[in-house]
């Protein structure tokens, strides 16, 4: 089992900047890509950002340019810096990681952007 934890959400300001992070531990052995999603009220689940054990990450269409994916293997744990905040990238923040076929999510931090 993967466990996941992120932290760093909280209230910002619009243009405003946070840095997500999210921590694994438990059998991190073998963990792959991982990756950041975000589901605003009444919205489905979307990808933010992902990040390969190798290659270049991936973003979103509706992040690119403002938000960085990063990853810290001696600490098991993947960033999310996010810039240029906006009110409509409010919502619940998620990792998700994959290792040998299976996924595993964490429980989520919230990310609210208002004036």
């Amino acid at each position: 089992q993967v466990h996941l934890v992120e932290s760093g959400g909280g209230l910002v300001q619009p243009g405003g900047s946070l840095r997500l992070s999210c921590v694994a531990s438990g059998s991190v052995v073998g963990i792959g890509s991982t990756s950041w999603w975000r589901q605003g009220s009444g919205n489905q689940r979307e990808m933010v950002a992902t990040i390969p054990t190798g290659g270049s990450p991936h973003y979103g269409d509706s992040v690119k340019g403002r938000f960085t994916i990063s990853r810290d293997n001696d600490k098991n744990t993947v960033y999310l810096q996010m810039n240029s905040l906006k009110p409509e990238d409010t919502a619940v923040y998620y990792c998700k990681v994959f290792r040998w076929g299976e996924i595993f999510w964490g429980q989520g931090t919230q990310v609210t952007v208002s004036s």
